[in-house]
């Protein structure tokens, strides 16, 4: 212990004198006692600030952090995050899996929308229209079962930023990957997105999650597009017909169906697919660790067109074919 505390006063006083030389323009880390840190801000979780000083990369403790002074002068205090850069987990993103996963600090439901926005788009079929989301930028994206439920001929539209607003843009040449009715999830790739680069989400942790906690939906309830709408977590395990869901006060109308469940770090909590219509304030969401293990797991859903039942099912025993009693029947007379 007393060789870290060693270690951290001499990267710390090299800091203080490099300090004195460096441009002013780099970050700025004021700590609780008087002391500033001057460098380059590498990467911020909420248990840890690493920043470069040019001859090493220190870790400081947020707890010893009184604010943090950006490069463009901004001020920031612990646990109020200016942005929303998602920090990739350790493992990153395996080939095998689809969805990314991150560390987010929290911030404003503005600034997520402004990150994430464009990866929500419009799943429209011949029977409705619904909405989803981009998992990853190969055009992997999830939605609900009953958005496309027998349907075959699906289209996306992506809502693509301009300087203007925002452009349209139609993909038609959507496969179906695998389809769970059980928990109403879809999974579809866009297969026609040539050159187009799409925004993906990252998905959270339920387990993370509290009530009360505030988030916000982005769907097109109604065909109204890109419609944002908040609330809180009313409670995260409302049980209906032997699955959990997440309920919350956000209005969830037809159309938002299959669209993402945002916290306020810009992380998918899960996927609305439920609201009355007649009642405001009750509208529900597939918890984002169900969407996972369909995604982790979907060779079993896997989607055949030439047996759109796909999916394990249990077919039914013939019927006895001697009709007549059993011995042991006969043998109680």
């Amino acid at each position: 212990m007393k060789l870290r505390v060693f270690g951290f006063c001499a990267v710390f006083a090299v800091a203080c004198v490099l300090r004195q030389g460096s441009d002013a323009s780099a970050d700025t880390v004021v700590l609780k006692e008087g002391q500033r840190l001057t460098g380059s801000i590498v990467l911020e979780k909420d248990s840890v600030v690493y920043m470069d000083i040019g001859v090493d990369v220190i870790k400081i403790p947020p707890e010893k952090i009184l604010e943090i002074i950006r490069e463009d002068k901004t001020k920031q205090r612990p646990g109020e995050g200016n942005d929303v850069v998602p920090v990739p987990s350790p493992s990153g993103r395996p080939q095998e899996q689809l969805y990314y996963t991150g560390e987010f600090r929290k911030t404003s439901i503005e600034k997520c929308v402004e990150a994430y926005s464009e990866a929500v788009v419009k799943v429209s079929s011949p029977a409705g229209m619904g909405s989803g989301f981009f998992i990853n930028e190969d055009g992997f994206l999830i939605t609900n079962y009953h958005v496309i439920e027998k349907e075959m001929k699906i289209e996306v539209t992506v809502f693509e930023k301009v300087k203007t607003g925002f452009e349209k843009r139609q993909f038609k040449k959507v496969k179906i990957e695998a389809l769970n009715p059980f928990v109403d999830l879809a999974l579809l790739k866009v297969e026609d997105l040539g050159d187009t680069r799409v925004r993906h989400v990252y998905l959270g942790d339920i387990e993370r999650t509290k009530v009360g906690e505030k988030v916000f939906a982005i769907g097109n309830p109604l065909g109204l597009e890109r419609t944002v709408t908040d609330g809180v977590i009313s409670t995260r395990n409302r049980a209906f017909e032997g699955l959990l869901y997440i309920q919350t006060n956000a209005d969830i109308n037809p159309g938002n169906s299959g669209g993402p469940l945002f916290n306020l770090a810009g992380e998918v909590i899960g996927v609305t697919n439920m609201g009355y219509v007649f009642f405001g304030g009750l509208g529900f969401a597939i918890p984002v660790n169900y969407v996972k293990h369909f995604i982790d797991n979907r060779d079993a859903f896997a989607y055949d067109k030439d047996n759109p039942n796909t999916g394990f099912r249990y077919i039914q025993p013939d019927g006895r074919r001697n009709k007549s009693k059993p011995a042991f029947l006969r043998e109680a007379k």
